[in-house]
């Protein structure tokens, strides 16, 4: 049966498309864009190849709208099941929330444009409508979008801000999307960060009655902070709040702190739209990507509205659609714990890849974990009743009774337990997490940071060098934006000091305090490019010196196995990370190359709130499939870490790394030897302790963990999740 309306093929030699006829408008669609394919016919010059390609653009079209809500009974009665008080729509990845979000957006132009009337837009900033932006250029320059009766309001802009600062919305704005396609300059409205105090709320009540004088607003975009706030709207703001000037709270200050250089740099207030202003938009659209939103998601979608998570302020509205992407929803109950609310024989209206679908051995595994946790029971004492009473009675059709399930759940987790990471020798390894051939392996450490590896996996990096494997570490970037101007003097101070004890040569002094007077410069004043980036190589250099400090306290001596691949994308300076590019990935691929490793350990941590961890992992899943046909890697274990920001769910770790008292003080001072790291990173979330504080603290909780579910108590626990090639 066929799920929305027909899709057919105009074919002719100037300009093909597919058509299709909606609410009695017809809608042509010339290419097709989407994470993984990319369909263009008309750059085909053979026109049998064109028709090809026009066939696979109508099944494209048509297996998006098998995809896309049309039913939205069924879309209400998914909401109703799982208890979520507010309607969302959840894809596989954010590149095909993005489009979904970017059709919504140009639904209601081309509408406004059938019926002769203006689209009066509100435009969020950040990096979530990015790529929701870039779809909508897309639209206008390959698909004849015209933005020309479009009338736009963005959320909000930093004060005070110059609109042409690098840190500006403004410029953000003009950037992503206004230089790019046909608005009017004079329909596009951003709150002034340059207006003076004196005259601040005259321009917010000029703002918002121009908004008021319109009409309101006809669809407003928003991204969501981790901490719940719309537009610059924070915690505990009232929900009858206009556009004003608001205070920024720590937490959104942090996530805008590396784009500019240290959360001191960033602007304490801003102007923002109010939420009142945001509700009474007659549509509102919210999108969230990346796991680093899923607790939030969850707050706003799944408890009651409070002031406290303003997205969730969001509820009472009665037009309102959340976009998110599988990890950003991964916290909701329907992926939690969906045998609570429903059959998960039965597959749901739109499965992604983390849908949990039937009682196989993993979901299994999943939902008994949950299960002992919820009910504070080591496993093996969970009982019929237990699983009955929790919508988990469907396992016993493979398992005869709770007693075989415990037995195989419990097992399951043994066998991932190991205190050889490297595999052990000559064992018998048919339960063992790694494979104990090759004996001695050779291993590349990925490190994001230079200290990701000693604070995620500091305790296995120990264990291979102790177990006699042929251990490489690769620090990916510099990380010398994390490193304190103050810092950076002090070193210099230190080092005057000791060329004084050491050195008689009077030219050699003079050139010492001539370089600290230049640095002190450097750090106290505006200075240019040169400056900076000279700052910016010292800064390196000493995060280079720390890494090979602590690699050589964990046994790791030998400078040739130390790299430095100082990736391109992480610019220097304090700008946004931009996407990684072929240049990043060659040089991870040619150092596997290069070393041809039987294992590779990688930072699988995608919590980190700049994006760093997340396009240094990309380089490497890049580089892998390349790489995939050759020999040596059809034969290599990945293995994913976490620690920095985040530790693995228990259900989700393969291999389980027990650490002792001993080693756990081993690993806190290697992470110790980033001295520029210590007693106050740059960069440290919101989570006031130190690195080694958490990291302990969530190695220790992972082991407490598996001893709640009835296994052997360890100090602590590394655990690591398996990369699969064929996923």
């Amino acid at each position: 049966m066929r799920q929305g309306p027909e899709v057919k093929i105009n074919f002719n030699k100037k300009r093909s498309f597919c058509y299709y006829n909606l609410n009695g408008r017809r809608f042509k669609v010339y290419n097709w864009k989407s994470s993984t394919t990319s369909i263009e016919p008309n750059k085909e010059p053979n026109l049998v190849k064109r028709k090809e390609d026009l066939i696979k653009l109508k099944k494209a079209i048509e297996k998006d709208f098998r995809k896309t809500p049309f039913n939205i009974e069924k879309n209400l009665y998914d909401q109703s099941l799982f208890n979520e008080r507010i309607p969302i729509s959840i894809f596989e990845h954010p590149i095909e929330g993005s489009i979904y979000a970017a059709k919504i957006i140009a639904d209601t132009i081309i509408n406004k444009q059938y019926l002769g009337e203006n689209c009066i837009l509100g435009l969020a900033t950040g990096s979530s409508p990015i790529t929701i932006y870039s779809e909508l250029v897309r639209l206008h320059q390959e698909e004849n979008l015209s933005f020309k009766n479009v009338i736009t309001f963005n959320l909000d802009e930093y004060w005070p801000m110059n609109k042409n600062s690098k840190y500006s919305y403004h410029k953000f704005m003009f950037d992503n999307l206004f230089n790019h396609i046909d608005i009017d300059p004079k329909n596009i409205n951003i709150p002034n960060g340059d207006v003076s105090s004196k005259n601040i709320e005259k321009h917010c009540i000029k703002f918002e009655n121009q908004i008021k004088k319109l009409g309101g607003l006809d669809l407003q975009l928003l991204g969501i902070g981790r901490n719940g706030h719309i537009g610059f709207n924070e915690p505990g703001t009232l929900k009858s709040s206009i556009t004003r000037k608001v205070r920024i709270e720590y937490t959104t200050r942090f996530d805008a702190s590396e784009e500019f250089g240290g959360i001191d740099n960033v602007p304490n207030e801003a102007i923002s739209m109010g939420t009142k202003t945001i509700l009474d938009a007659k549509r509102i659209i919210l999108v969230a990507w990346g796991s680093s939103k899923s607790k939030i998601i969850k707050k706003a979608i799944e408890e009651k509205e409070n002031d406290i998570i303003p997205a969730s302020l969001l509820q009472s509205h009665n037009n309102t659609l959340f976009i998110l992407d599988k990890d950003s929803a991964s916290n909701l109950e329907r992926f939690m714990c969906p045998w609570l609310y429903t059959d998960i024989n039965k597959p749901p209206f739109k499965p992604l890849s983390t849908t949990i679908i039937g009682w196989n051995k993993e979901n299994i595994k999943k939902a008994v974990i949950w299960l002992s946790l919820k009910k504070k029971k080591p496993i093996l004492l969970l009982t019929d009743e237990d699983y009955n009473e929790n919508g988990m009675g469907g396992i016993f059709e493979h398992y005869k009774s709770s007693y075989e399930t415990n037995i195989e759940v419990f097992n399951l987790l043994q066998h991932t337990i190991t205190g050889w990471p490297g595999g052990k020798p000559n064992a018998d390894d048919s339960s063992r997490p790694e494979r104990s051939s090759p004996p001695k392996k050779r291993v590349i450490i990925f490190s994001p940071h230079p200290d990701d590896d000693v604070i995620s996996m500091g305790g296995t990096f120990d264990r291979l060098i102790q177990q006699g494997h042929d251990v490489h570490v690769a620090y990916q970037t510099s990380g010398n934006t994390a490193v304190w101007d103050e810092y950076l003097i002090e070193i210099f101070e230190q080092n005057d000091e000791i060329y004084k004890a050491i050195s008689k040569d009077s030219s050699f002094l003079k050139l010492s305090n001539k370089y600290i007077k230049q640095i002190k410069e450097y750090t106290e004043q505006k200075i240019d490019k040169k400056g900076f980036a000279t700052l910016n190589e010292i800064k390196g250099a000493i995060r280079r010196s720390e890494a090979y400090q602590a690699c050589k306290l964990l046994g790791l001596k030998d400078k040739e196995k130390i790299h430095f691949l100082d990736m391109p994308f992480y610019q220097k300076g304090g700008k946004k990370r931009k996407d990684i590019s072929k240049k990043d990935v060659d040089k991870v691929k040619n150092l596997i190359q290069k070393i041809k490793p039987h294992q590779i350990f990688a930072a699988g941590d995608l919590n980190d709130p700049h994006g760093t961890h997340r396009l240094c992992l990309r380089s490497i899943y890049q580089s892998i499939r390349s790489l995939k046909n050759l020999k040596f890697i059809k034969n290599c274990s990945i293995w994913l870490y976490k620690g920095a920001w985040n530790e693995w769910k228990v259900n989700d770790i393969e291999m389980a790394v027990p650490l002792s008292p001993d080693q756990i003080i081993k690993k806190r001072k290697a992470i110790f030897k980033h001295k520029s790291q210590k007693d106050g990173a740059v960069f440290p979330g919101n989570d006031p302790r130190e690195f080694w504080q958490r990291a302990e603290e969530r190695s220790a909780k992972t082991a407490n963990k598996y001893s709640e579910l009835g296994l052997a108590k360890y100090a602590a626990i590394e655990g690591f999740k398996r990369y699969r090639l064929d996923v």
